[in-house]
């Protein structure tokens, strides 16, 4: 679709599309829950983790972020995803052995069961986050990512990439 753009104008595209389409779901969820989309087996580390610690879940789960917590409430503190890390494995060569309340991003935003998903993507658009934890009673209970709310509308999915893109995913 846009082979003709290439390096960080094709970043840019892919980021203004990936926007484009969140807001289009927003418009079109109606009253899904975050609770019938959330992901409830959240990776997590405690407040006193390293960074090494964190990447090595991430890679053992294939996933882009972990959820800080207070390990012993399980309460939510921060997130450390992929592009907190990347922002400072230039500045930091010892990066692996920082603490994850260096480097986790704070205050975290957060959601309960009970939000649609409509409001959950208003929420993550708002704030520019693709990951959204889900809280009941102070306590991590799931995670609601981009990818989660767009799984909500397939065939918005395949307007927007086209016919041959939306078949290859």
């Amino acid at each position: 679709m846009a082979s003709f753009l290439s390096g960080e104008a094709y970043q840019r595209y892919l980021k203004l599309l990936f926007w484009i389409l969140l807001a289009s779901v927003i418009s079109m969820a109606g009253a899904i829950m975050v609770r019938d989309f959330m992901t409830r087996d959240v990776k997590t580390v405690g407040i006193d983790a390293i960074i090494e610690e964190a990447v090595q879940k991430m890679n053992k789960f294939a996933i882009g972020s972990v959820v800080v917590v207070d390990t012993e409430r399980r309460r939510p503190l921060g997130i450390v995803t992929e592009r907190d890390i990347l922002r400072l494995v230039e500045q930091y060569p010892e990066l692996l052995v920082l603490k994850v309340r260096q480097v986790m991003s704070q205050p975290l935003i957060t959601t309960d069961s009970d939000t649609s998903i409509e409001e959950a993507a208003r929420l993550m658009v708002k704030n520019g986050i693709k990951r959204l934890p889900v809280v009941e009673a102070d306590r991590l209970v799931g995670i609601v990512t981009s990818s989660d709310i767009m799984s909500t509308s397939p065939k918005l999915i395949r307007l927007i990439m086209g016919p041959r893109k939306a078949e290859e995913t």
